[in-house]
């Protein structure tokens, strides 16, 4: 059996330390085929059938942990890099439709929830956009 000496252990341990502070500091990317494989897709839209918009929420962000989350007049909206994820209560009887829009576009549709907490696309506090872009 091969022995590891205590600079190769150190090393190990610098590159984890390294790695997994790197990765923690960006915001994720909509975990968008998991979302697909994971809820009914129905006129255009994710279904959830039967949870509130909270629990599908919990449900997405608990796979995928979002940069931001925010409700508002019974909605979920959760922020990720240059994307953003709606949960509204369905329209006929239980459940929740999930809607993803790049943050441009669901930044401009969803506006009257999200604009007093979120920055505008664009904006100098805006983090989205990509590698090295606007950060």
């Amino acid at each position: 059996m091969k022995r590891i000496g205590p600079a190769s252990v150190a090393m190990a341990a610098a590159v984890g330390i390294l790695a997994t502070g790197c990765s923690s500091s960006a915001p994720n990317e909509v975990p968008d085929q998991w979302i697909s494989s994971t809820y009914e897709y129905e006129l255009g839209d994710y279904v959830d059938p039967s949870d509130a918009p909270r629990k599908v929420a919990d449900e997405i962000d608990g796979h995928t942990a979002a940069a931001d989350r925010l409700s508002d007049d019974g909605m979920v909206f959760l922020r990720y890099e240059d994307d953003m994820v709606a949960i509204s209560p369905r329209t006929s009887g239980s459940g929740s439709v999930i809607d993803i829009d790049d943050y441009d576009d669901g930044y401009d549709r969803w506006g009257s929830h999200v604009r007093s907490k979120w920055p505008a696309p664009g904006s100098g506090s805006f983090r989205g956009g990509g590698p090295g872009l606007g950060k």
